[in-house]
This record gives C-alpha cells, sequence and structure tokens, in this order.
C-alpha cells in the first residue's frame, strides 16, 4: 500500500510545481522585460515546448504529465493573475523586476552546469558573445529613442510576430519592443476591450511566427544542443541583468526590493533541485550510474 502512495505523492508534488511555473509564466510574460521564452526556460519547459511547437502530437504523447498542469497553470496565471502582476508591477516596479530577476539568477546555475554535460570541452565564446550581444541590444530598446507609429491591424499582425518571437527566443521580451515601437498600449487595450481588430490579426501573427522559427530553432537543439543551450544561456543572463533596477525611490524599496531578489533566486533553486533530485531517482531506478 505505501509503495503506491508513494509515487502518488511525488507526481502530485510534480504536477503542482509544474501548475506554479505555469501560473509564473502567464502572470509574467505580459510584464515590460519578461519573456515567455525566458520563463520557460528558467523553468526547464523551453525545450520541450519548442518541440510541442514544431511536431505537435509527437511532442504531446511524449510530454503530455508536463504539459497538462503547466498549460493548465498557465492560463489560470494569465487569466488570474496577470492583472494582480500588472498592478504589482504598477506599484512596486523594483521589487517585481527583482523578483523575476532572481527567479532567472537562480535557474543560471543548473543551466550552464546542464550545457556542459553534453560536451564538456566546448568552448564558452558564444555564450559570452550572446550574453553581451543581447545585453547591448536591449540597452537599445530601453533608450530614449522610441517610435511612434500609428497603430492598423497590419502593425497588429506584426505585433503577433514579435510576441510569437518572444516565446521562441528566450530573452526577447515583445512587450519591451512593443513599447518601443509605440504599440504595447493601444494593443493591451484593444486586448481588453475584445476588440477582434486587434485580436485576429495579433492571434495570426503569433501562431505564423511561433509554429515557423520553432521548428527551426528545435532543429539547431537536435543537431547542436551545446551550442544552442549556451546561446540561450548568454540571453538569459544579458536579460536578467537588464531587469536589474539602476536606482531605487527609498532604503525601503531597496530592502523590499533585495528580499524579493531573494525570495525570487531561493525559488528557483529549490524549484531546481527538485527536478534534478526527481531525475536522478529515475536515473537511479533504471540503473544509471550518475
Amino acid at each position: 500500500m505505501t509503495m503506491k502512495i508513494k509515487p502518488a505523492a511525488a507526481a502530485l508534488r510534480s504536477d503542482l510545481l509544474l501548475l506554479l511555473q505555469g501560473a509564473l509564466t502567464g502572470a509574467g510574460a505580459i510584464l515590460p522585460g519578461i519573456s515567455g521564452g525566458l520563463l520557460c526556460a528558467a523553468f526547464g519547459i523551453y525545450e520541450p515546448m519548442m518541440e510541442l511547437l514544431s511536431h505537435p502530437r509527437r511532442a504531446f504523447k511524449k510530454h503530455y504529465r508536463l504539459f497538462l498542469p503547466f498549460l493548465a497553470g498557465w492560463a489560470a496565471g494569465f487569466v488570474l493573475l496577470a492583472g494582480v502582476m500588472e498592478t504589482f508591477f504598477a506599484l512596486f516596479s523594483s521589487a517585481a523586476l527583482m523578483l523575476f530577476a532572481g527567479l532567472i539568477f537562480g535557474t543560471l546555475p543548473a543551466l550552464l552546469e546542464k550545457t556542459g554535460k553534453e560536451e564538456k570541452k566546448a568552448p564558452w565564446t558564444p555564450y559570452v558573445i550572446a550574453a553581451v550581444s543581447a545585453f547591448l541590444f536591449f540597452r537599445v530598446l530601453s533608450g530614449d529613442g522610441a517610435m511612434s507609429i500609428s497603430p492598423s491591424p497590419f502593425w497588429y499582425l506584426v505585433c503577433g510576430l514579435i510576441w510569437g518571437l518572444s516565446l521562441v527566443l528566450p530573452g526577447l521580451s515583445s512587450s519591451s519592443v512593443l513599447i518601443w515601437m509605440g504599440l504595447y498600449s493601444p494593443m493591451t487595450a484593444g486586448i481588453a476591450a475584445l476588440d477582434p481588430g486587434v485580436i485576429l490579426p495579433l492571434a495570426g501573427g503569433l501562431v505564423l511566427t511561433a509554429a515557423l522559427s520553432a521548428r527551426l530553432i528545435w532543429g539547431l537543439f537536435e543537431k547542436h544542443y551545446t551550442l544552442v543551450c549556451r546561446i540561450t544561456a548568454g540571453i538569459m543572463t544579458a536579460s536578467a541583468l537588464t531587469l536589474l533596477p539602476a536606482n531605487f525611490d527609498s532604503a525601503l524599496s531597496a530592502l523590499v526590493s533585495v528580499l524579493c531578489f531573494g525570495a525570487g533566486f531561493a525559488a528557483a533553486r529549490s524549484m531546481d533541485l527538485a527536478g534534478e533530485g526527481k531525475e536522478k531517482k529515475a536515473l537511479s531506478e533504471k540503473g544509471v550510474l550518475i
């Protein structure tokens, strides 16, 4: 009887963890500076998600125990928690940014370790180049030289294309790009009003770019796993650095922000350690030496 309860309890904990990760991804991905693909990579769901977008039927059969709780959490987070996160971001932007920076920095040790398992002698040059290039690109987006584009169905299609790219390119924040283009506010207002002139071209662009680019990225993963992982880690590092606030409103704001960073870092590390423990246990049960 006990042998049946323990696996069930472990499966429940795993499902609850995936549900929480999905909720954080759905709630946080609409915030400026946060990328949906970045959060998927931070929570270890990025590669299965790329496989799902590239080969839906095969990937769902292979990873359905992972997708079901994560996608349910994502939907709940987007619908139920996105408004809360937006309010939190509006009232305590520094703390919100530090929370997500902590989540990302907390996942980097496991990701960097993972990139060395396949090819231990592989060079780290791609990681450095990706980190520096992405950091400079994100600084340009956060500068004062913003565009001002008049909204139209065509430009909402472009919004969808950009939003789709942020799902497959970890670190690319569609919100930051759209703010820079001057389209973020009219787009979110149109979504809130359920305007089909906004939603339909937006959805079309998102599906198109995600489906097409996901196949390319998944092909690169299959052929050049370590290289792609290190480029991804470099972009994640740059994205996390750009999230760190340049200044704080007060000493209290700084203290709360540091505590939020610590909470995010600790939560991410504990999730990674739990995942590593689960993976090692599964390998030991198969008789694989680790």
